[in-house]
């Protein structure tokens, strides 16, 4: 895997404290653009069992950590922006993220592990200068890119 200076390091709850599921899920949302590394076993912790792994989402790297007992939630202070280059993309992140998970408001969702998601065009910048556009984007859960354009 390539060297990053900077790592963010995610922490999930799991069954067992096994990460297998959790970098399986992630590996289904993402095909080909995720790869995994090794679980790296860390035993027996105040958390209860726990593992590591590093993975790669679109080339960027991060470390993935299950504990079996639930020792911080992960909440909206943290979201990753997927920058989707049509409503075919955003439909897909989407579903693949509320199917377990649960949709926000503004194109926020967050998926089974309780990871928090925007998913939104890469232009939406260009689609909020619009008439009309934050009213639009207040009253969606998935953003539609095609009531921007009415």
């Amino acid at each position: 895997m390539n060297t990053n200076k900077i790592i963010p390091c995610l922490w999930f709850t799991a069954d067992g404290g096994t990460i297998s599921k959790i970098v399986g899920y992630y590996k289904d949302v993402f095909g080909s653009d995720f790869k995994e590394g090794a679980v790296i076993p860390l035993g027996e912790t105040p958390s209860g069992h726990t593992e590591m792994c590093e993975v790669q989402i679109f080339g960027q790297k991060y470390s993935l950590m299950s504990t079996e007992k639930e020792h911080h939630l992960l909440n909206d202070a943290l979201s990753f922006a997927i920058n989707c280059k049509d409503q075919r993309e955003i439909d897909y992140y989407w579903n693949s993220f509320t199917r377990e998970g649960e949709a926000s408001q503004c194109g926020w969702c967050i998926d089974k592990y309780g990871l928090r998601w925007q998913v939104v065009p890469e232009n939406m910048e260009e689609l909020m200068n619009r008439p009309n556009a934050f009213d639009i984007m207040m009253k969606q859960t998935k953003i539609v890119i095609e009531e921007y354009l009415k």
